[in-house]
């Protein structure tokens, strides 16, 4: 029998929004000797649709898991040294394109949120809906993993955590049940920290919203990779590299990820000139052209091709004047 893991990358993983991807970086792509960066490289969907897609571009693209970075490496392997691989996370981008002796790039591409390779990997222990160790770590080389979190945590602390990055009404519930639990012996199984997921909810609460789990599950995965303030450090990094005309694409998997991209765009295209001025000098002019209106969702064609295609949001935008000191 085969396992969703023998097969190949592009069995595996359909990219997202692709198509509305490569048309709002397409515009800045066509020039000779053009640099675009995908900072979350994943399996390498996006990345080959844009090496073929545009055939002068080099490509930089970035991933922290090892794994994700070997398999997208064997698919990637035809553009040859169009397409060079880094082991980073991606606030490193500044650090990467100095070592690169890159110093400004035409487009940007971010797919955040949790690859297909991490998601159908049972032993990551991302998914709920199968028992798994609690990992969780994107490159499991290095930090702790969701059971150390669960395990050492203050109670008040995971009770932030599940509040603040899982949205959950029922944080106190949920981590008293955790610490009762822990006491007895060491939370190490998924499956373990469903069950108490459910036993501790309200009826009321297991009977709407998909999988009563799935906001702990979000939590723990963005407090165990430091996602939120790794995109707050990347995002403003990526507009600061882009070139005039450069264009920046953002793919978001939950609203917390899209307010902070949101809020980045927004300032990057607003005045910064001290109100009343009859003139706004260069310096206070915006640095970026917001290229959608709010943000975009995936067709209903694509999400009964794809669910995952389900909660993502699209925001793009284009670098229009360099920064004036």
């Amino acid at each position: 029998m085969t396992t969703s893991n023998d097969r190949p990358p592009e069995a595996r993983h359909r990219p997202v929004m692709l198509q509305r991807c490569l048309d709002l970086l397409g515009p800045a792509l066509h020039g000779s000797g053009a640099v675009a960066v995908d900072c979350t490289l994943g399996l390498g969907g996006h990345s080959e649709a844009l090496l073929t897609a545009f055939p002068s571009v080099r490509l930089i693209a970035l991933d922290r898991d090892p794994q994700a970075l070997k398999l997208a490496g064997e698919r990637l392997t035809r553009f040859g040294d169009r397409a060079t691989l880094v082991h980073a996370v991606y606030d490193e981008l500044p650090a990467v394109l100095d070592r690169l002796g890159v110093s400004r790039v035409a487009g940007v591409l971010f797919d955040l949120g949790v690859s297909s390779m991490q998601l159908d990997e049972a032993d990551r222990g991302f998914a709920y809906a199968q028992d798994a160790p609690l990992d969780m770590r994107m490159d499991q080389s290095t930090g702790p993993s969701a059971a150390d979190v669960l395990n050492t945590y203050p109670p008040g602390e995971l009770v932030r955590v599940l509040r603040t990055y899982g949205e959950e009404r029922f944080a106190r519930r949920i981590v008293d049940a955790v610490v009762t639990e822990r006491a007895r012996r060491p939370l190490t199984s998924s499956a373990r920290l469903v069950e108490l997921i459910r036993d501790a909810l309200p009826q009321a609460a297991k009977r709407t919203g998909g999988n009563p789990a799935k906001r702990t599950f979000q939590a723990l995965r963005i407090e165990v990779n430091g996602e939120l303030a790794v995109l707050e450090r990347a995002l403003p990094a990526a507009v600061a590299a882009l070139a005039v005309g450069g264009r920046i694409v953002v793919l978001s998997y939950h609203s917390l990820e899209d307010r902070l991209t949101k809020r980045v765009l927004a300032e990057g295209a607003g005045s910064t000139a001290p109100p009343g001025l009859p003139v706004i000098p260069e310096q206070y002019q915006p640095r970026l052209r917001l290229l959608t209106r709010g943000a975009e969702q995936a067709t209903p064609e694509e999400i009964a091709e794809n669910r995952r295609a389900a909660p993502v949001r699209l925001r793009a935008a284009e670098r229009v004047r360099e920064d004036v000191r």
